[in-house]
């Protein structure tokens, strides 16, 4: 989250979508521009955590979205939910699918695979690097570009959940994200007076009762 001199956080006040629930998991449709969990700061405590927290007292935070990206995500309802969806997610076993629009024309679909580490001089920036960075692999696919706006809609599939991700790699192959202040050079070009980053697709097997959750939002742009 970038936090300057010249950030007010202005976060959308419509109630929280919830769109998926159970005895021990509550998942919501976070909008863009709402933190996932408090700031530093007094005036950055509204987050989608604490809105949650008004309905479900005991809530753990089980993953986070950037506060720019919107979509799903998810919280524990409970202790034994929250270890037991950590363990989940340390394995690996959630898919998880993002739509986003991309600048220039992304052919096909293909894998990045480049570790990645905090930029401690210009945080919350993380950057590509090659001997200290950790392992991040995203595959993308094309969906659609649209000639007009030289834009992709793209298909994002993080295999790792290092922080931003999805948004260093697509600028490191060339194609940031539109609207992202972070990563692309002209972000108030982009169509959209938002970053178009998308959490659309949720599916795990339920850790503590098995069952398939599969969960479905639309894509808002």
């Amino acid at each position: 989250m970038p936090i300057n001199d010249n950030f007010v956080y202005m976060p959308p006040q419509e109630p929280l979508a919830i769109v998926y629930e159970d005895e021990d998991l509550v998942v919501i449709e976070k909008p863009a521009g709402l933190l996932s969990v408090p700031g530093r700061l007094p005036e950055h405590h509204d987050s989608a955590y604490c809105r949650v927290l008004e309905q479900y007292p005991h809530a753990k935070i089980t993953h986070r979205l950037d506060m720019a990206t919107s979509g799903i995500l998810m919280f524990a309802k409970h202790r034994e939910a929250e270890v037991a969806v950590s363990k989940m997610f340390q394995a690996r076993t959630v898919q998880k699918n993002y739509i986003a629009l991309v600048q220039g024309k992304l052919e096909a679909e293909g894998r990045v695979d480049v570790p990645l580490i905090t930029d401690w001089e210009n945080r919350p920036r993380q950057i590509v690097h090659f001997e200290l960075g950790k392992p991040a692999q995203t595959l993308y696919q094309a969906l659609q570009y649209s000639e007009t706006d030289d834009i992709t809609r793209v298909l994002l599939t993080p295999i790792t959940g290092r922080s931003h991700q999805l948004r260093v790699h697509m600028q490191y192959i060339g194609h940031p994200i539109t609207g992202d202040k972070l990563y692309h050079p002209a972000p108030q070009q982009s169509p959209l007076k938002r970053m178009a980053l998308h959490a659309s697709y949720l599916a795990f097997k339920q850790p503590l009762t098995g069952a398939e959750v599969e969960i479905k939002v639309t894509v808002p742009f």
